[in-house]
């Protein structure tokens, strides 16, 4: 039975119990938070396995959370899962460019919401994709020491993104598919679609420049090297 400690990050008594109850079921250890200032406090001393995160909280919005966990060399591959009642296509879009890992909408069911905190945390937990490094001109991926660095200077990647940069540096020119990259990296049994895929890829673009990922129309997506 599982034995990971989760993070509940959210302003709502009712939801706050009822993920509780049920992670609590499904054999997790949860420890609650209705702020993110009692929650910050919290991650000084203890790190848990996974965090679920409310993006409107009273004293802070969740995304800002989020990116400030990111900026941290200790919380930067905490695996994160926002709620929030903010569901159109931008909003998760946004979520997914802040940092986190997954984005579910409320109202939301519980036993999905379990089966995206397995799915997340059998990638996070089991051993990383086994690859060699690449230096590719200034682009430098360190497997060993998890570390990406342009012209010298280090980068600050997702886990996710790591993962996905990593695979398709990897790939020997391979393109793959955003079907693909969604099992190799998010797991079979992934609740989202592959427009996960593609904020993914924009906000590598956007930290490594445009010129080491090639968009193959209507494929996916390669490596140039």
């Amino acid at each position: 039975m599982s034995k990971e400690l989760i993070y509940v990050v959210d302003d709502e008594e009712n939801i706050r119990e009822l993920i509780e109850y049920n992670l609590k079921k499904a054999g997790y250890i949860v420890k609650c938070f209705a702020d993110g200032t009692s929650f910050l406090e919290t991650l000084q001393d203890s790190i848990p396995d996974l965090v679920c995160l409310d993006v409107m909280l009273p004293d802070y919005d969740g995304l800002d959370l989020c990116k400030k966990i990111r900026t941290s060399k200790r919380l930067k591959s905490l695996p994160i899962i926002l709620l929030t009642a903010k569901t159109t296509e931008f909003d998760t879009i946004i979520g997914l460019e802040s940092g986190a890992d997954d984005y579910i909408g409320k109202p939301f069911s519980v036993n999905e919401l379990i089966a995206r905190i397995r799915s997340l945390l059998r990638r996070t937990i089991a051993a990383p994709i086994e690859k060699s490094d690449v230096a590719i001109g200034n682009l430098i991926i360190d497997i060993e020491k998890r570390t990406v660095t342009i012209n010298e200077k280090l980068v600050e990647l997702t886990l996710k993104e790591f993962e996905l940069l990593n695979l398709l540096a990897n790939g020997n020119g391979k393109v793959f598919t955003r079907n693909e990259l969604l099992e190799k990296i998010w797991g079979y049994d992934y609740y989202g679609d592959t427009r996960t895929v593609d904020v993914h890829i924009h906000s590598l673009r956007k930290i490594i420049g445009d010129e080491y990922i090639l968009t193959v129309r209507g494929v996916g997506y390669k490596f140039i090297s």
